[in-house]
């Protein structure tokens, strides 16, 4: 039988093995669900981590290019082309807004970039010189942008699945490996209390129903022997009979075994 500290302490009764099966069952299909939805997690933290690869990659390759294209404008515009496109800046034209993701219950926080659509001051940017090279440059520097708002967007939905990930992992390792147990130990406890007071009172009745024929069988015993020592006595003597004459009365004896009667014909 298990020890005290793999159960629960309960009573060992009919209730109470009948609430821990329930429990089983719940937690049992508690374990299934968390599972899948670790399965889920698992899956999805996966995809995650091969689109940051595949995002970390392009990003490396379109900050060269981009970084490239700034020389290239630098070089064509001149060096002070510098504080003419910050003057011409007034708002952001790249925006990043933020939404929410539902992966097995889980909420994502997702984030996606857009650019504001119209006319700016940057379109008249370089028309005296190296304007080709502005726009160039700028259309380098909205892809890097864009790559780092989707890098963001993936590092964040990482960081908040691992953590989810790892708490649904203790959950299932809680569930299989503590309560399970513990529930079923209790279950085996339980019934193996229950059998034995059974076989407790089976054998208390045994006793009883045998304690009930030896008093019967001594009783039959007694009764024998007071009815051996009567006929052993000899038979009881009754008084003569008196009765009417037509009867024949029998000399001798008085016993009623030897009494006759006239035969009556109806």
């Amino acid at each position: 039988m298990s020890g005290n500290g793999n159960r629960l302490t309960v009573a060992p009764t009919v209730t109470v093995l009948t609430m821990m099966k329930a429990r089983l069952i719940g937690a049992t299909k508690g374990h299934a669900l968390l599972k899948k939805k670790a399965d889920a997690l698992t899956m999805r933290f996966r995809q995650l981590l091969k689109e940051i690869i595949e995002a970390k990659e392009n990003l490396g390759s379109t900050m060269k290019g981009s970084f490239f294209a700034y020389t290239e404008a630098q070089y064509a515009a001149g060096e002070n082309i510098k504080h003419t496109i910050m003057d011409n800046v007034d708002t952001a034209v790249v925006k990043v807004r933020g939404e929410l993701d539902n992966v097995a219950g889980v909420k994502i926080p997702r984030f996606e970039s857009f650019v504001i659509p119209g006319e700016t001051k940057m379109d008249l940017t370089g028309l005296g010189r190296g304007g080709q090279q502005l726009q160039n440059c700028r259309k380098a520097y909205l892809s890097a942008v864009e790559l780092l708002v989707q890098l963001a967007n993936l590092q964040t939905a990482f960081l908040t699945l691992d953590e989810a990930l790892k708490v649904t992992n203790r959950r299932v390792n809680a569930l299989e490996n503590v309560v399970k147990p513990k529930l079923e130990n209790t279950i085996s406890y339980i019934k193996a209390e229950l059998d034995e007071l059974e076989r407790e009172e089976f054998f208390r009745l045994k006793k009883v129903q045998k304690n009930k024929q030896k008093k019967v069988a001594q009783t039959a015993a007694e009764t024998a022997e007071v009815m051996q020592a009567t006929a052993a006595a000899g038979d009881l003597q009754l008084p003569p009979f008196n009765g009417p004459s037509s009867g024949v009365q029998p000399s001798g004896t008085s016993s009623l075994l030897n009494y006759k009667d006239d035969d009556l014909l109806f």
